[in-house]
């Protein structure tokens, strides 16, 4: 197979140097109506993958086109599209000084998660949810904690459980995959929860965000997936600098809660080679709840130590040829003196209290990405290529447990290699009906295992290899329609080895357990249609399968003598069914969507009374909607909301019908209560922008107790809460910003919905009290 790749590869660069195709180039600037730089704007030929964003000075390039007439398209959150013909000739370049409107309500960020393309947000059948460069900035401000950030911006997600654990962070009820520039951080053998907070967001120029069942970039993706892109290198100067540092720590009940980051980035451009590279470091003190009382350190963020280090290198080779180099390292590690005091659920909360802290720091200790990768354009047939290769090697440790013999802290390791063959073949029937072809080949080998820290084996390393070919057709009709339909096949061979079980606390394990080679096929479809003709109303309906497997890890630490041979495998193929729109009606941006998520199986582990894990493989359904509304009232104001709420449930009996006595409400594991937000900005003078925002998170009670009068887990019943978060920057100068951002601005001591659906003493935890972050941000 690798040979197979290689030789595939060298084909295509051979082919590749062979082609010699006249073409003509494209450049210029764009300003906004007052004369000013347009920075960050979406440039694009229509009906083609040839795009780019205008530099700080408005400036932007595009090499290597076809000739021909075409439709340029300028946009970006802010601005007004334009649209604009033009007429390139063999050889020609073309130059061009265009202007744009600035336009608050504008909504045309291009993507290129949704079907590895790019494409317009508005434009795309299916919901795409993209926090932009400025909204990341904002965000930041207030808590600079990518998993926050994310909580109280996308709709339809869950919120964070302030830890580093992503535990019941899920996207519409189910699972959501993580990338980095497209490389997985998720673990699916053995789910660490660790995989949203994997990168600091200095580091990120943008979060793509798709909703609902995919399989784009394979296994995990049945509740959507989330894609850090990572930050561009600014080419319009050989060299630029920027610096940012911040004091943070509680408003009130401040002793021994501050601490600071600090963060530097170098760009440039140097003829045809360009670079980013960055660093960030932070330190935190003591997180406090809204009355004073140290949070329990437990998985906590306080006193913690955070180092991200990232550089992006970019060879032009000429027009048509391009490499791209990426590495990025995370690591956070606890230190912290505090330990936990067990509160009484529903009645007092776990705190901190001074102690000794058994083990090693709990933490992620490195987590390593990297990424190789090479574009050509417009070879045979006007093909585009795009071939990758990427590792990723992450290790975290957990805290001290008394469950193991003598103790211990398990860890997970896990090593992933990768390689993607991406094509992108454009067509053209009719001057009316045009499209693309889009195909390739995924190959994923990911090496996971759960030992503990002394080397004791709690899970063995288990060796999965994964084969994906896919394609995926689009279709542009009459210009205002736009069909996608496409397919993938995943073949997925797992090799679990023969292991001694691990010894608990109560006596239990010790059995040698026989490994086996287990394996799945996957197969996934999806279409979509949308109409772009009506500002007024964009609509869509959509149909997309996902799929993920189940947490072989859990179940095999706990399996016994040849119970893993006899695992079923089969997949969770989970069916999105959607109906969602976008329109602008004057200074007013509405967007919303309904969706039905199916399984005819669902992956549920259950624990017998020795500690045996069996699977429930029972049909689930979520159903939800998800609402979202901006007001541009002025150029100095602007107001916004959304809502996301979603239910579900699992037929046990499986007789089709999910109302039976026999069913069951999915826990909070799966399903959060309602989430509302919504903001109000403020620009009373040119320079100072400040930014409101409340969050609400509701009610959700669907369990009764059991016979001792407590809750399983995910059971427990949440109560409602709502929070102000303040952000304020002002520009001293054009290039010194200061900048404030308040957590929780009325100091309220509040729960998060893990704290209430564990329905456990010892997560019984309060969410942090009134906590700021005081910056200042140079461009040098």
């Amino acid at each position: 197979m690798r040979k197979s790749l290689l030789l595939l590869f060298l084909l295509f660069v051979t082919i590749a140097t062979q082609a010699q195709n006249q073409t003509a180039s494209l450049q210029g600037t764009v300003k906004t109506e007052k004369g000013a730089p347009a920075e960050l704007l979406t440039v694009a030929l229509e009906g083609t993958r040839l795009g780019t964003n205008t530099d700080e000075q408005g400036r932007f390039r595009l090499t290597d086109i076809k000739p021909g007439s075409y439709t340029l398209r300028l946009g970006g959150v802010g601005y007004a599209t334009r649209r604009q013909s033009i007429q390139l000739a063999a050889g020609q370049e073309l130059v061009l000084n265009l202007s744009i409107n600035t336009d608050q309500q504008a909504l045309s960020e291009v993507v290129v998660s949704a079907s590895r393309v790019v494409e317009a947000l508005d434009e795309t059948p299916a919901s795409v949810h993209v926090l932009d460069t400025r909204t990341l900035q904002l965000q930041s401000q207030v808590s600079p904690n990518i998993a926050n950030i994310l909580a109280a911006t996308v709709p339809g997600l869950a919120l964070n459980s302030n830890t580093t654990s992503n535990v019941g962070q899920t996207l519409r009820g189910r699972n959501v995959l993580v990338m980095i520039d497209g490389i997985p951080q998720s673990t699916p053998l053995r789910n660490g929860s660790r995989d949203v907070r994997t990168i600091d967001p200095e580091a990120i120029e943008r979060v793509e965000i798709v909703k609902g069942a995919t399989a784009v970039y394979g296994n995990g993706a049945d509740g959507g997936l989330i894609n850090y892109i990572t930050k561009q290198a600014t080419t319009s100067a050989p060299f630029s600098a920027y610096t940012a540092v911040a004091g943070t720590g509680m408003l009130q009940h401040s002793r021994n809660t501050l601490g600071g980051r600090i963060s530097q980035q170098f760009s440039g451009k140097l003829k045809s080679f360009d670079y980013v590279a960055s660093g960030t470091y932070e330190k935190t003190g003591v997180f406090k709840d809204g009355e004073g009382q140290v949070i329990s350190p437990i998985y906590g963020l306080g006193e913690t130590q955070m180092y991200n280090g990232f550089t992006k290198l970019g060879y032009t080779i000429n027009p048509k040829h391009r490499l791209e180099a990426m590495y990025n390292y995370f690591g956070s590690s606890q230190n912290s003196t505090y330990v936990e005091q067990l509160g009484k659920y529903a009645e007092r909360p776990a705190v901190g209290v001074k102690g000794e802290v058994l083990g090693k720091n709990e933490g992620t200790r490195y987590n390593h990405n990297a990424q190789l990768r090479y574009t050509a354009k417009s070879l045979f047939l006007n093909t585009d290529l795009e071939l990758s290769a990427y590792l990723q090697r992450f290790y975290t440790i957990y805290g001290w447990s008394a469950t193991f013999q003598n103790g211990g802290q398990s860890t997970i390791q896990s090593n992933k290699k990768g390689i993607r063959l991406n094509l992108n073949t454009p067509f053209l029937i009719t001057p009316n009906v045009h499209g693309s072809v889009v195909y390739g080949v995924d190959y994923l080998n990911d090496i996971t295992s759960q030992p503990l820290v002394d080397g004791r084996t709690w899970v063995p390393e288990m060796d999965l290899n994964n084969m994906a070919p896919y394609a995926q057709l689009q279709l542009n009709l009459f210009q205002d329609f736009i069909f996608k339909a496409g397919y993938r096949y995943d073949n997925v061979k797992i090799d679990v080895p023969d292991f001694q079980q691990l010894v608990m606390s109560n006596g239990q394990g010790g059995s040698f357990v026989k490994g086996a080679k287990l394996d799945f096929d996957a197969n996934t479809f999806n279409f979509g249609l949308r109409y772009a003709g009506w500002n007024a109303f964009k609509p869509f309906v959509s149909y997309s399968q996902g799929f993920s497997m189940i947490d072989v890890g859990r179940y095999v630490r706990g399996a016994k003598e040849n119970f893993i041979a006899q695992m079923d495998l089969e997949p969770v193929i989970v069916n999105n069914y959607e109906a969602g729109f976008h329109s602008r009606l004057g200074i007013v941006n509405l967007s919303g969507a309904y969706f039905i998520s199916t399984s005819k199986l669902g992956s549920n582990l259950k624990a017998n009374d020795e500690g045996v894990y069996t699977i429930e493989r029972a049909p689930e359904r979520v159903a939800g909607f998800e609402a979202l509304a901006d007001v541009f009232i002025s150029d100095k104001l602007t107001v916004g909301a959304n809502a996301a709420y979603s239910e579900g449930k699992v037929d046990l009996d499986n007789n089709g019908s999910y109302n039976d006595e026999a069913d069951k409400y999915l826990t909070g594991l799966r399903i959060p209560p309602l989430k509302m937000t919504s903001y109000v900005n403020v620009k009373p003078m040119q320079k100072l922008n400040l930014n409101l925002q409340w969050i609400y998170s509701g009610d959700r009670d669907r369990f009764a107790p059991n016979a001792k009068g407590a809750y399983s887990s995910g059971e427990g019943p949440v109560k409602s809460f709502n929070i102000f978060n303040l952000a304020a920057a002002y520009q001293v100068t054009s290039k010194l910003n200061l900048n404030l951002g308040i957590e929780n601005l009325l100091d309220k001591a509040y729960y998060l919905p893990q704290a209430y659906w564990y329905g456990r003493d010892d997560n019984f935890t309060r969410a942090n009290g009134a906590r700021f972050q005081l910056g200042a941000a140079y461009k040098w």
